[in-house]
């Protein structure tokens, strides 16, 4: 079976268009077109509903795609056996993205200390939002993903990475500078969080449920994106957040951020690989996942 014709296939399926199928292929619409009908003829059925606004598979065509990624993944990791040597010298491209909290911090540490070891890998790197980079890995636009939640989707799969302490931060010359509060306390504070989306804000919406309080019930004042613009402001002065404790290391040894704990209320995060659903790790992928457990804590 011509695996072009079934990459074609998956790639309209997971983009649910032809023409950003094309664009993802980096070829033109009508080839695209082109390869689904030829595959649709071979097979002798109809793989594709075009009538609505979106491309959506059929039955049959539902059946195909999970038998044709786990046929692209084989042919893929053909491939890496063939051009690299298992013992020889590390090369090929890693694609990675990561959640801002640990995108921000860990991660391009680590990938900088691997690029050291490894010279001939090229690394491409990009941050985003969790949501978006389970998807961006999901569509194998991303090899790997490191997040902060692990939402269900049916076309990832997460393992444990490392874990990272969410803590509350206050400005340096704050009341709650090195104490212990309540949450109770909280509610007549100016509280900064970060938009819907980010790992740390999951995190604490979660652990606030287990004590029976909502985040709007503490008296959220401003959302402000992601985790860089809530440090900012905190060390500004304009209010606490919970956040990272690693995105807050330089804050806290220059003394510009303090941190408090709140009573009762001690949330840990893991931190999440994220992979594709059946879809084979490159050597370059497998090598940095070793690299770094063996630098991150355990």
């Amino acid at each position: 079976m011509d695996t072009r014709q079934l990459a074609a296939f998956c790639a309209v399926v997971e983009r649910k268009s032809f023409s950003q199928a094309a664009e993802r292929l980096g070829v033109t619409q009508p080839a695209v077109s082109l390869q689904i009908r030829s595959l649709e003829q071979r097979l002798g059925t109809q793989l594709l509903d075009r009538s609505g606004r979106r491309v959506e598979p059929t039955e049959a065509g539902l059946r195909l795609y999970a038998s044709a990624q786990k046929l692209l993944a084989l042919e893929q990791q053909l491939v890496e056996e063939v051009n690299g040597d298992a013992e020889g010298t590390l090369a090929g491209t890693l694609e990675i993205g990561a959640s801002t909290g640990p995108g921000g911090t860990v991660v391009p540490v680590l990938l900088c200390e691997f690029h050291e070891a490894h010279p001939d890998v090229r690394v491409r790197f990009s941050v985003s939002d969790t949501h978006s980079v389970i998807a961006y890995v999901a569509e194998r636009e991303l090899e790997l993903g490191v997040v902060g939640a692990a939402p269900r989707h049916r076309g990832v799969t997460y393992e444990p990475f490392f874990r990272d302490e969410v803590v509350l931060a206050c400005p340096s010359d704050h009341r709650f500078a090195g104490k212990t509060v309540s949450l109770d306390d909280l509610r007549g504070e100016p509280l900064l969080v970060m938009q819907e989306g980010a790992g740390v804000r999951q995190v604490i919406e979660e652990e606030l449920r287990t004590v029976g309080t909502r985040l709007r019930d503490l008296g959220v004042h401003v959302e402000l994106g992601l985790q860089e613009s809530v440090r900012s402001a905190v060390a500004a002065g304009h209010g606490v957040t919970f956040i990272s404790r690693t995105a807050l290391e330089a804050d806290l040894a220059a003394g510009t951020i303090a941190l408090a704990r709140v009573r009762g209320f001690d949330p840990v995060r893991e931190i999440y690989l994220v992979r594709a659903s059946g879809r084979a790790e490159t050597r370059a992928a497998r090598a940095f996942v070793e690299f770094a457990r063996s630098r991150l804590p355990t």
